[in-house]
């Protein structure tokens, strides 16, 4: 979950800090800390970064493994792109669900721990000040300098308990513009979009041969991988490079263990049927 930051607050140049910690420059982080903010920035759409690029890698992999699988097999291309577009269509409707209802169930648990400590500041507000002067203690605070802390934080309740829920409980408090709809609506889509690419590899080259089709769709899979596993990287501070590898490693070895499969079952099949 994400913390909106409250209005009123300067926003810095958190694209700024990035590119500071990534080059491990402190000087560049002074000035994306004390940079004023020239614009205020839309982060509506950041919020649906993670769903667009998971939703992508789940599709593209998912739908590749199944395309292997069937080329392992050497069954036409007519199968493919049938039971490709059979599990596209089951497994993006499966994803977007699962990320709405994950969501949905994190955002009411969220929001049932909140209105239950809020409840007890409101019924007993020194056990909570309590409880924070000794977990402010057992990280190192002196117990004088705890209670100063927890004393002015508990002065305005909304932010004591929001403190409280990312102290105590590990919970960031709820983004009230967040949308578990939106979210599983946007992991389908984008499981939809990508999870076509091997697909539209295949029919792009319908007239060649099956081994032509497979490798069209390996070389497109592949260069998709590893540009979202770039991508990837802005979410988690990797090197753009091994994000990119890694993503392309892993889809990989879930196409070749597919593939394998299916040219394994299919010289047992035909071992079965000429026994017959």
């Amino acid at each position: 979950q994400t913390m909106a930051v409250p209005s009123g607050v300067p926003e810095r140049s958190l694209e700024l800090a990035k590119e500071a910690y990534g080059q491990k420059d402190p000087e560049l982080s002074r000035i994306a800390h004390d940079k004023p903010p020239c614009e205020k920035h839309n982060t509506q759409q950041g919020k649906y970064v993670k769903s667009i690029v998971f939703g992508a890698l789940d599709g593209i992999i998912t739908t590749f493994a199944i395309v292997a699988g069937i080329a392992g097999a050497d069954l036409s291309s007519g199968i493919v792109l049938i039971l490709g577009l059979a599990n596209l269509v089951a497994d993006g409707v499966s994803m977007g669900f699962g990320d709405y209802l994950s969501t949905q169930a994190e955002v009411e648990f969220t929001r049932a721990e909140r209105q239950r400590e809020m409840w007890e500041c409101e019924n007993y507000l020194e056990g909570e000040k309590r409880e924070m002067v000794e977990l402010y203690e057992a990280r190192g605070l002196s117990r004088e300098d705890a209670e100063v802390v927890v004393n002015i934080m508990s002065k305005k309740k909304e932010f004591f308990v929001d403190i409280m829920m990312v102290e105590e409980l590990g919970l960031m408090p709820v983004d009230e513009s967040e949308s578990p709809a939106k979210s599983g609506f946007v992991t389908f889509v984008s499981f939809l979009i990508f999870g076509a690419i091997p697909l539209l590899a295949y029919q792009a080259a319908t007239k060649a041969s099956r081994t032509i089709q497979f490798i069209v769709a390996c070389l497109c899979t592949a260069a998709t991988l590893f540009t979202m596993g770039a991508l990837k990287s802005r979410l988690t501070n990797v090197k753009w490079w091994k994000s990119g590898l890694t993503i392309l490693l892993n889809g990989g070895i879930a196409a070749g263990s597919a593939y394998l499969i299916g040219l394994s079952l299919s010289h047992a099949i035909q071992v079965d049927e000429g026994c017959d």
